[in-house]
């Protein structure tokens, strides 16, 4: 994705994960939520001699000893991406230990592994939270990721790749977007990191009207700079209450095409009839529920 326009931080984490993709050295991935943990471990699977495998994502939060259980006989191919590490209880933190010795003195296939965390891992060693031997046996190489804040010639780039994937999404053309706009992207300091990015992009696509959809967004950026203000103004909320609008509006508008069949409405918004209902009951339109 736009690799010939990179920041200098990234493509320092390209050249390396080129050289992780061709050895199955665990890797350990740090960075702040949103940072691209996920996308890197694909990156680094996809770019591997295992690509035609499976990648897997595991959400270490949900994983519990019986679950990860169930799943441990099929861990034996591909790569598996453990995302917030930090977050396994201590059974499973135990099981992931021991399937992790058993494997390397018996020399059986399994699955490349690669975790992230936006914890401070050593921390939860010295609280006892992690297993200090696990957090030896899965940190072979740490990366840490560098925030959307302290790559900003990045923003531009990935600007364009979910203003093209918004387009694709809501059947629309790729709408050019203002010099103002692109400025007040750079300056705004993404605590959400790209998921942030990707909201704020995806309210331009759906409304359709710059100025609508940045109306909310500088309001919000411009009230948190004012003093005496909370500086803690979220722009990931302007952009998902620009979003809702957007979605309401899409709505309605099928709907008025359809007439308000809501089954060929749901047909042309591409969701199931369940979640259309679902959605209408959301927007306030809950007397149109019943089928």
């Amino acid at each position: 994705m736009f690799q010939n326009t990179l920041s200098p931080s990234m493509r320092a984490v390209e050249i390396i994960i080129h050289e992780l993709a061709q050895s199955d050295v665990p890797v350990l991935l740090l960075g702040e939520s949103g940072a691209g943990k996920r996308t890197i471990a694909r990156r680094i699977h996809e770019i591997s001699p295992q690509k035609a495998q499976k990648f897997r994502i595991l959400c270490c939060a949900d994983l519990n000893a019986e679950r990860f259980q169930e799943i441990e006989s099929t861990l034996t191919s591909g790569t598996v991406f453990l995302e917030e590490v930090g977050d396994l209880a201590g059974p499973v933190q135990t099981k992931l230990m021991q399937r992790l010795s058993g494997f390397r003195t018996e020399g059986v296939q399994q699955s490349r592994l690669i975790c992230g965390s936006a914890r401070d891992l050593g921390s939860e060693v010295r609280a006892g939270r992690l297993r200090e031997d696990l957090f030896y046996r899965i940190s072979g190489v740490c990366l840490p990721l560098p925030p959307l804040r302290q790559r900003k010639e990045d923003i531009p780039g990935l600007t364009k790749f979910f203003l093209e994937k918004f387009a694709v999404d809501f059947g629309r053309p790729v709408p050019n977007v203002s010099q103002q706009t692109q400025q007040l992207f750079s300056d705004y300091t993404w605590p959400g990191n790209i998921p942030e990015l990707a909201d704020a992009v995806k309210a331009l696509v759906a409304l359709g009207n710059e100025s609508l959809a940045m109306r909310g967004l500088r309001a919000m950026l411009t009230s948190s700079e004012q003093p005496g203000e909370n500086p803690r103004v979220s722009l990931k909320d302007a952009a998902r209450a620009a979003s809702r609008d957007a979605e309401r509006e899409l709505i309605l508008r099928a709907l008025t095409r359809t007439r308000w069949n809501r089954r060929r409405a749901a047909q042309d918004l591409q969701i199931s009839y369940k979640a259309l209902l679902y959605k209408l009951k959301q927007i306030g339109y809950s007397e149109y529920e019943a089928s």
